[in-house]
């Protein structure tokens, strides 16, 4: 089966087409770098395989995602490529399509956005744009889907489509230099387009210069590029090699633009500049982005997510209890089984479940300001603070995705360039609120603070926040001294998201919830209430003298300074190490809470608004789920840096816990 690699730059609408063309959904938001790694859909006419690659602004890679697109144009070697570039921002965007086209493969080039070229002002020719270029050239919108149709019927017999004979003259001493390389390359087998290789060697291309080290002795091709060099600077010019290879290609460009573009009706401030000079203004920018952020949150747990859930909370507590009850007594199900159902899957699983609408509308909002551009100038803002932490304000991408879950924000850390950033990127990520936490906030925001639900939710999204950046300033100063800083990133225009893009991205995010209400939630949840059932008596004990009263005795004493000392507070941390989601759950088959108005007296009891927030601090900070201690070995490959990670967050959740706790005493607060 053929394969087909869709390359582009960043935000360019690539994996939007790639959606389309595949009856497939990858999530994809209006920033750079979302996709990190390689993805391979089906084509819907069955002509082949596509290959979503990572967007990258050329192929001498910065960030471990855009060496992705390096690595396997030169070792898989495609049958076929579809480079998407923006016609809005065209010239930019030629500089990769001059490199895929010395590729030398059979290339189509999908002229997306036209839309957003044309309320620009901007008039691109397609048939001027092909004559330069020497491929077909196909319009189209990915976000809509309008001349998807085209590209596919086009990539339908990947045979037919013309080779890319494109070949841009470097000058005579670079062209020498060039014919010198690749009849010393011919001896190598499996290569692609040997001029092709030897431009990325002499642009110091990492990838290629790495693959052929393994393959060939590269000292004669460096004395080739050395002699090249030489012979440039006789020529009084003060450029290196790769500096005059990408002079050249950007000569080329502008004439291929001045051919194909017509900016004389260009409007001199477009909606996305006028946004711009508020949203990202030097002072208004950062408040601005806290009252949306506060709004956010408000609407969430206040304005709608609280109502939805009570509705869900009722139908668990009410109609479905009472249907599980009928149900069981008329089959005549065993005392045991009849406990297991209600009290341990439905108590347990159901305490989760009434937070589900809260989490998608949550969702919802942050796919918002990330489908809508807006996501990415927060990183813009954040930029010099993150900067004065150790870290740029790239890293902040990772960090909001990181409110959905941790480990996709870890993998996402791959479009970092900087190996030290993306490192503590990695290792602070844990201290990010993931959506399993919520339902904690949730439960005790609504016990102790319920005037006030979204300032005490928001407030443990900020602390997490906030020691992630003091612990990058300390990491950066003793861990990772002396290492240099890069911040690229894309800004893409301002744009109205469509809802079925809404509805796609908010189902990918909140899906794992539900994934694991029905797997790790369940079974953690069957495995508690087992717990809770027997002990060293017996089955059917008194829960105060259950294995899982015995389990959480052992550490009571440990967590007695934090606010919390008790064996059904100890007992839901180290289930919480699976799951997060998993603590509430535990929390209501412990308190044999019927509904969550139950589960509330209960914890109202027990806790105390000084302990609850203890308590809170405390699941914020401690050990990363199980999961993400998974994700960190897989990419920091190293079990010293995931023990790190994992030591840490402890002792700091501990800390804190102690310091609020025990100070708030001091003061006077219970």
């Amino acid at each position: 089966m053929s394969s087909i690699a869709l390359v582009g730059n960043p935000n360019t609408g690539k994996t939007s087409l790639f959606n389309t063309l595949t009856s497939s959904y990858e999530y994809v938001g209006n920033w750079a770098g979302v996709t990190v790694e390689k993805k391979i859909g089906s084509l819907k006419n069955g002509a082949g395989k596509l290959i979503d690659l990572p967007g990258i602004y050329s192929l001498h890679p910065l960030s471990r995602d855009e060496g992705v697109a390096a690595q396997y144009l030169i070792e898989e070697t495609p049958e076929a490529l579809i480079n998407i570039v923006d016609a809005s921002q065209l010239e930019r965007n030629l500089l990769l399509t001059l490199q895929l086209l010395e590729y030398g493969k059979p290339t189509i080039l999908g002229l997306n956005m036209t839309d957003v070229a044309k309320a620009r002002g901007i008039q691109v020719n397609p048939e001027a744009l092909q004559a330069k270029l020497g491929v077909p050239v196909l319009p189209l919108i990915a976000r809509t889907g309008k001349g998807s149709s085209q590209v596919l019927s086009a990539v339908a017999e990947p045979a037919n489509i013309p080779a890319a004979n494109f070949h841009l003259d470097y000058g005579g001493i670079v062209e020498g230099t060039l014919a010198s390389m690749i009849s010393q390359l011919q001896q190598l087998p499996g290569l692609p387009n040997l001029r092709w290789v030897a431009l990325q060697f002499m642009e110091q291309n990492p990838v290629v210069l790495e693959l052929l080290k393994k393959r060939i002795d590269i000292s004669g091709l460096m004395l080739l590029c050395d002699d090249c060099q030489t012979r440039l600077q006789k020529q009084k010019l003060a450029l290196t090699l790769p500096q005059w290879i990408r002079s050249v290609r950007m000569d080329y460009i502008r004439v291929v633009c001045a051919a194909a573009i017509d900016a004389t009706m260009q409007k001199p401030h477009n909606l996305t500049e006028r946004l711009d000079s508020i949203l990202t203004h030097r002072f208004l920018g950062l408040p601005l982005f806290i009252l949306f952020m506060y709004a956010m949150f408000k609407t969430t747990f206040d304005w709608a997510g609280g109502p939805l859930s009570d509705v869900v909370d009722g139908f668990l507590g009410g109609p479905l209890s009472d249907w599980t009850n009928s149900l069981l007594q008329a089959i005549g199900a065993s005392e045991f089984t009849h406990a297991l159902i209600v009290d341990g899957i439905i108590g347990g699983v159901g305490g989760v479940i009434v937070f589900v609408p809260q989490i998608f509308i949550l969702f919802l909002m942050i796919s918002f300001l990330e489908d809508s551009g807006y996501m990415a100038r927060v990183c813009l803002l954040m930029d010099s603070t993150m900067e004065r932490m150790g870290l740029n304000g790239k890293a902040f991408i990772p960090f909001i995705i990181g409110f959905g879950c941790n480990v996709p924000a870890i993998m996402a850390a791959r479009s970092i360039e900087q190996p030290k950033e993306r490192m503590l990127t990695t290792l602070l990520l844990p201290l990010m609120s993931c959506s399993a936490r919520l339902p904690v906030y949730l439960l005790f925001a609504a016990v102790f603070f319920p005037a006030r639900q979204a300032t005490a939710v928001l407030a443990m999204y900020v602390m997490g926040v906030v020691f992630a950046l003091i612990l990058c300033k300390l990491f950066s100063r003793y861990l990772f001294k002396n290492e240099s800083s890069l911040f690229i990133i894309e800004l893409p225009p301002y744009r109205m998201p469509q809802l079925k893009t809404l509805g796609r991205s908010t189902w990918e995010k909140g899906k794992g919830f539900l994934r694991k209400a029905g797997t790790i939630i369940l079974a953690g949840s069957v495995l508690i209430w087992l717990m809770s059932y027997a002990g060293p008596a017996g089955v059917n004990v008194d829960m105060d003298h259950s294995f899982l009263a015995k389990f959480g005795g052992f550490i009571a004493p440990l967590l007695e300074p934090l606010g919390f000392g008790t064996w059904q507070a100890g007992s839901t941390l180290v289930p919480g190490f699976l799951a997060k989601e998993v603590v509430v759950s535990t929390m209501n088959i412990i308190y044999h809470a019927p509904d969550a108005a139950g589960l509330e007296g209960q914890i109202a009891s027990v806790f105390t608004p000084l302990s609850s927030i203890s308590f809170m601090a405390f699941i914020l900070l401690y050990i990363p789920c199980l999961a993400t201690v998974g994700v960190i070995k897989k990419e920091t490959a190293s079990w010293k840096w995931t023990l790190f990670s994992m030591g840490y967050s402890l002792v700091l959740a501990y800390a804190v816990s102690l310091v609020i706790y025990q100070g708030g005493r001091l003061l006077g607060w219970s």
